[in-house]
């Protein structure tokens, strides 16, 4: 690991005081992202993780856009804030969905000739959604690329995904609840602690 690790205030529950649903998402965590204080913070309240959980079921994983569209926007929304924890986890995932490689090492530059229109216009969208852009919006350009690609369903779609995977990024630095990379703007500093 590197980075700045997670020191919640609220008191992360042992793996064996979680539900057996938690428990199963406790050991995902661990092999995949390398710390699960996330699922044990959530111990607290586990039907929120429920809902979290229903919430890529239904959109992130169901819905009209494909998934592995959603794998690219979550890896360039995770990696414009800076979140170790997901980071490691979303490039297994963006793999498992059948992006490449060298897609994964441009995911920071959407001008790559490894991205297609449609892929750019997704990457735009992102970055305008994440939080390290308070003033960020869909623009007319953007609108016009992603249209070119997607119909106003799947257009709102992408644009509520991201809303709630950026609350979320929002709510995991604020509760310090994942590893940030150094270079991560959001949580708990140093000096804040």
């Amino acid at each position: 690991m590197s980075g700045t690790l997670p020191a919640p205030h609220v008191t992360p529950l042992s793996r064996a005081e979680l539900p057996p649903f938690m428990q199963e998402a406790f050991d995902r965590a661990q092999q995949t992202r390398g710390d699960a204080t996330f699922v044990q913070v959530m111990g607290h309240a586990p039907e929120l993780l429920e809902w979290y959980g229903e919430f890529y079921q239904r959109v992130f994983y169901g819905g009209r856009v494909p998934a592995r569209t959603k794998e690219l926007l979550r890896l360039r929304l995770s990696t414009l804030h800076g979140c170790a924890f997901c980071n490691r986890g979303n490039r297994h995932d963006a793999r498992e969905a059948g992006l490449t490689e060298t897609q994964i090492r441009s995911i920071d530059d959407p001008s790559a000739a490894c991205w297609s229109p449609a892929e750019r216009a997704v990457l735009e969208l992102a970055s305008a959604m994440a939080l390290t852009s308070p003033r960020g919006t869909l623009t007319d350009d953007n609108y016009r690329r992603l249209r070119e690609h997607f119909d106003d369903a799947q257009i709102v779609e992408l644009g509520m995904t991201m809303a709630v995977l950026t609350g979320m990024a929002k709510f995991l630095f604020a509760f310090d609840l994942v590893e940030r990379e150094d270079y991560c703007e959001f949580g708990v500093t140093a000096e804040g602690s």
